[in-house]
């Protein structure tokens, strides 16, 4: 056992690990979660495991039992009555909440409760729906049925601690704070206002799953009781309060007891309880409120009669057959017993136990990360939040990482390089908007103008205007481990810490993302001042000369710089601009020619090829659409790469062949062989005019991918910004014609560089599963063009470059994706780590794992194509050269 871990047990060890309970942790991921060997999960907020024992029981009852449909009369259907009888009394045991009080009702999700709830809740004008700002989208949902019904909608903060003393006393230390009322046209309601009571309903998360701070569940009383002292007067307090309590989350490590906070509907999804089934879910609700409930709709299961041609129904009267329309997931109400025997195995007292003490100490730690600057790394959400009504908290940690520089790291690069560590989290704001800005500090002009840049939910635009948009939050279930919290916590260590003694470590960059050491600048600017001097005896000697110079200025100098002497390394990185091209001095060629006719095909490589003004002739001209209108690319279609193609330029040709196709088709590459329909696409900011093409060219691409897909050539593409700011969505070369490729005409990689790369996977000890070294070929990142010559990484200085008598500008490094984790073998789309993970590990700069050249090629002013413009195998590069 490491000392870490001794550290670890000495603190939590009576908590950790369910060391009075049948089996220990070890023993749980040993025996009911193998396939977790080598992963660590870590968002069991969003869906937690279920276990290869639970499943194995459920697999052998359904192979047993035969389950009839509870509507019919049968045998087999009577059992099945029986069986969901019993389910729905676990799930009220489960929350110890009493059959005289509460029934069941079996729903299709929490999300599906909250609407139930929000549809047939007793609105009026006089009502009002409050909430607090920590809540799911799926709860404010119900503000549209309130507001449409012209009640009031409401969010309020809780601000003072409350203490447990609201069953003593009317005066209780709690005060909101309401933000302000929402509410529609008054007028069109108040002909048809119902008369009788006034119903108002106020919802709260019992654990808010953005920060993990649980809610004192006191507030049921203190809001069903005492709400007049509590809202101040408030005109919009009058009538009776109902509360709603999400428990969705909350309650898979601490279920509210209904007999001491009896609120009115509670609902609960049991994916997030044991992690299947999916699809199931329930509302608890308290028989006087659910008689409230008032519900339009009718179906099978939930009429004892009604006639098809009269306006005639009888409903039935019992709650749960009322409110289950059709015919219920009875299976899948089957299964959770096997779903409760596992956690009432562990008993709930100690999974929270267990999966507090990994809270706290991934927390903990994470607060005490400090860059070499004293920056701290980390900042947690509702670490220092004393004004919340709470009393502990769930097995959630939110946070944001930033840079010594003070600047933030962006949450998705965070899951990106987790991913590539084999690490599973969440990002984003987890469908939780009013935490998620109250804990970042976001403005109602924030939020505003951040979806007016087109920011919207799950996708990549993670800083804005210098402020995070979201959070990376980690959670855990009652599976979780020490290891789990340990590996995630050197991830976080190894990728975004700024430690002492990194300069000179082989970081490549102009820029890098760790700045140079405050307290070695005035080495550095010594070193810089020889630097300057030694440049005019560069430009009249060969590198090998200036070579034998620098290190042993270097050797003198390393114990004051405080770092490992690496000559090459210091030679690259420390290169005054405009000067580049004299101490990198050697020669650069072009090695290979490759164009990829079809978006994310296979290409075909030659030794000499024509220019145009869209870049490589015919290169991404055509693209594969599926008959929804999704632009298919191996990201989503990995076997797209084996699909092969190349071009007859004399006979004006395109060939294309598949393993899974028999006949290699042509397509000519003149614009006869159009079917005449065009259509418009927009990819990446880039607006295009398509041609498509007939039936048998489309239905050989179906055949070849195995779905229905269409083929459609470029005949016109125009750059444009999607917003007003110009960053969203733009593609990064908008001065050119661009065909079907992504940011640039061309991508340039550096042989000596690919073979850098190799170098440091081998010596990371990156291995196959044959358990020989990872070797990655330059064609695994697409290039078009392939240079040799030269140091690895001279190309990240290169502002321009000429090509025989062919001019590029750079338009700067090529941000590397997954995709080039995805490799050919023997017909195989296969997947791994690599190269991606080695080069996030020393070519990240902001958030962009960088890797090759991309460049714009320059034709004459006025001049559509240069005549006789090739590129040739074996042409001198000369770079920075105009």
């Amino acid at each position: 056992m490491d000392t870490d871990k001794e550290e670890f047990l000495r603190e939590f060890g009576a908590d950790y690990g369910y060391p009075n309970g049948p089996k220990t942790i070890d023993e749980i991921r040993a025996t009911e979660f193998k396939r977790l060997d080598g992963l660590v999960y870590l968002d069991h907020a969003g869906a937690t495991l279920y276990s290869e024992l639970q499943m194995e029981a459920v697999f052998k009852d359904l192979a047993t039992s035969v389950y009839g449909n509870p509507h019919s009369q049968s045998d087999y259907s009577s059992t099945t009555c029986g069986i969901m009888k019993e389910a729905r009394q676990q799930v009220l045991d489960y929350f110890n909440a009493s059959p005289k009080d509460y029934k069941c009702i079996f729903t299709s999700g929490a999300t599906a409760a909250l609407k139930l709830v929000g549809e047939a809740f007793p609105w009026s004008h006089q009502s009002s729906f409050m909430y607090t700002m920590e809540n799911h989208n799926s709860v404010l949902g119900i503000r549209e049925y309130a507001l449409g019904q012209g009640a009031a909608a409401f969010a309020i903060d809780i601000e003072e601690t409350l203490h447990h003393v609201a069953s003593r006393s009317t005066v209780v230390p709690v005060r909101v704070s309401q933000h302000q009322i929402q509410r529609r046209s008054e007028a069109r309601f108040l002909e048809k206002e119902p008369t009788g009571d006034t119903y108002n309903l106020f919802a709260f998360p019992s654990e808010c799953n953005f920060s993990g701070l649980r809610f004192n569940l006191d507030l049921v009383k203190i809001i069903k009781e005492d709400s007049e002292r509590i809202l101040e007067g408030s005109p919009i307090c009058n009538g009776r309060w109902m509360v709603l309590i999400d428990a969705a989350k909350g309650c898979s490590t601490n279920p509210l007891d209904l007999s001491k906070h009896p609120a009115d509907f509670v609902v609960v999804s049991f994916y997030k309880l044991f992690g299947y089934p999916t699809g199931l879910g329930a509302l608890i609700a308290r028989n006087d409120a659910a008689k409230l409930l008032k519900k339009a709709y009718f179906s099978g299961g939930t009429v004892a009669a009604s006639i098809a041609d009269i306006d005639f129904v009888k409903r039935r009267e019992e709650v749960e057959e009322l409110f289950e329309d059709g015919t219920t997931s009875f299976l899948s109400i089957a299964s959770i017993r096997h779903g409760f025997k596992i956690l009432n195995s562990l008993t709930i007292s100690s999974i929270s136990q267990h999966t507090a003490s990994l809270t706290m100490y991934v927390r903990k730690t994470l607060l005490a990360l400090i860059h070499d600057n004293g920056a701290s790394v980390c900042t947690v959400y509702g670490s220092d939040s004393l004004k919340v009504s709470c009393h502990e908290w769930g097995p959630i940690v939110s946070f944001n990482l930033r840079r010594p520089d003070g600047s933030w790291f962006g949450y998705r690069e965070v899951e990106k390089l987790a991913s590539l560590s084999g690490i599973q989290l969440r990002t984003g704001c987890f469908c939780n908007p009013g935490a998620c800005a109250k804990y970042l500090g976001l403005s109602h002009s924030d939020l505003l103008s951040n979806v007016e840049a087109g920011h919207v939910c799950w996708d990549d635009y993670d800083v804005v205007n210098g402020k995070p948009t979201g959070a990376v939050r980690v959670s855990f279930g009652y599976m979780s481990t020490y290891e789990d919290a340990k590996k995630f916590i050197d991830f976080v260590r190894g990728s975004f810490v700024s430690l002492p003694n990194q300069i000179g470590c082989g970081y490549h960059f102009r820029e890098r993302s760790i700045p140079f050491p405050d307290k070695d600048k005035k080495w550095f600017a010594g070193f810089m001042a020889i630097l300057v001097m030694l440049i005019p005896y560069m430009s009249h000697h060969s590198y090998s000369r200036v070579e034998l110079i620098l290190p042993k200025f270097l050797i003198g100098m390393k114990h004051l710089l405080g770092c490992t002497y690496n000559s090459k390394a210091f030679c690259v990185f420390w290169v005054p601009e405009g000067s580049g091209s004299r101490l990198l001095a050697g020669s650069f060629y072009l090695n290979s020619i490759t164009i990829y006719p079809i978006k994310s095909c296979a290409g075909f490589s030659t030794e000499s090829w024509p220019l145009s003004n869209t870049g490589l002739r015919y290169d991404r001209e055509w693209i594969l659409k599926s008959l929804t209108g999704e632009i298919l690319t191996q990201k989503k279609v990995p076997e797209m790469c084996l699909i092969g193609t190349s071009i007859d330029l004399h006979q004006g040709i395109l060939f294309v062949e598949s393993p899974r196709c028999k006949e290699r088709l042509q397509i000519s590459l003149e614009s006869e062989s159009y079917n005449g329909s065009g259509e418009e696409i927009c990819i990446r900011g880039q607006r295009y005019e398509g041609q498509g093409y007939n039936n048998e060219v489309n239905s050989w691409f179906s055949h070849a991918l195995g779905q229905p897909c269409c083929l459609l050539r470029c005949s016109m593409s125009t750059s444009y910004y999607l917003n007003k700011s110009g960053s969203v969505g733009m593609c990064r070369d908008g001065q050119s014609r661009l065909n079907f490729s992504n940011e640039a005409q061309f991508l340039l990689i550096s042989k000596e560089s690919v073979s850098d790369l190799n170098n440091r996977i081998s010596s990371n000890a990156k291995k196959g599963s044959s358990g020989v070294p990872v070797e990655v070929s330059p064609m695994r990142f697409r290039p078009n063009l392939v240079i040799s010559g030269g140091e690895p990484y001279a190309e990240d200085g290169w502002r321009n470059l000429k090509i025989g008598d062919n001019y590029f500008t750079s338009l700067g490094g090529c941000n590397r994706c997954q995709m080039i984790n995805l490799v050919n073998k023997a017909g195989q789309v296969k997947k791994s780590n690599e190269p991606l993970a080695t080069l996030a590990s020393y070519r990240r700069v902001k958030g962009q794992i960088l890797f090759g050249l991309l460049l714009r090629y320059e034709i004459g002013d006025g001049v559509e194509q240069e005549p006789e413009s090739l590129l040739q195998v074996g042409q001198k590069i000369h770079p920075n050269s105009f």
